[in-house]
């Protein structure tokens, strides 16, 4: 994935974000920290995007969560039990 930041002055920062498919979204963080996620469609401007969806802090995070390999309680728990199985090896 190719990845492209940019300073929008006033506003704050935009990643455009484009797929090996050749599809493309951004992610503007706002000045207050705020996300919206920029949905692009190939055949309209480039630069507009067709949709936007603006998420509160909270929202962000469980779609991060949801976009990693597994989620932060999923690897707790991974990470638990081989802590459970090393110190049970060792006594």
């Amino acid at each position: 994935m190719d990845i492209a930041r940019t300073t929008v002055p006033g506003v704050g920062v935009l990643h455009h974000c484009s797929t090996r498919a050749g599809q493309r979204f951004g992610v503007m963080v706002d000045e207050t920290d705020r996300r919206s996620l920029l949905i692009y469609e190939s055949s309209d401007d480039p630069d507009v995007p067709r949709q936007t969806i603006v998420l509160d802090n909270d929202e962000a995070d469980q779609v991060a969560d949801l976009l990693r390999d597994r989620s932060v309680s999923d690897r707790l728990a991974v990470l638990e039990r081989r802590l459970a199985e090393l110190s049970g090896k060792a006594s």
